[in-house]
């Protein structure tokens, strides 16, 4: 039993749908490229059989991982978040207290992180630096270039 991770729906249909493939067109794609190496002679000396081989055991290493993954899987029902300070799935919206930039980002899982989309893991420095933290506090971001210190502004859902 591993840990249970929360996701929003979207991310938990994304892995299912994920994990579907891999069992069904994976698979078969695995299988036939197989069978193809198996046609062409001798298997003591077949690089395609072997490479084709060692992708089978890769793919159900990675189906086997996501099968724990979607089983420890929970959505986050909306209606029990606390917005009275930062978590999982709450967006913040803070400003960076040297320079006054604000930005805002929501806090996902490691697997539904996004930096483009502004989702960000709660296992970052940057989730770890939020969580908990309560509007007009000061969270501490530990970075490469040193401690950023955001003003948090607001947290939402």
């Amino acid at each position: 039993m591993g840990t249970i991770q929360y996701y929003t729906e979207e991310g938990l249909k994304r892995l299912k749908d994920e994990l579907q493939m891999l069992r069904t067109k994976g698979r078969t794609d695995i299988s036939n490229q197989i069978a193809e190496a198996r046609d062409k002679g001798d298997l003591s000396e077949n690089a395609e059989y072997d490479a084709a081989k060692d992708a089978q055991g890769h793919l159900e290493l990675k189906i086997a991982k996501l099968e724990k993954v979607v089983g420890n899987a929970r959505v986050l029902d909306s209606s029990q978040l606390d917005t009275s300070k930062v978590g999982i799935l709450t967006t913040v919206k803070i400003k960076n207290v040297k320079n006054g930039m604000t930005v805002s980002y929501t806090l996902v899982s490691e697997e539904e992180a996004d930096l483009k989309a502004g989702k960000i893991s709660l296992a970052s420095p940057f989730g770890k630096g939020l969580v908990g933290k309560k509007i007009g506090e000061i969270a501490e971001v530990v970075a490469p270039a040193g401690t950023l210190q955001f003003e948090i502004l607001d947290i939402t859902f």
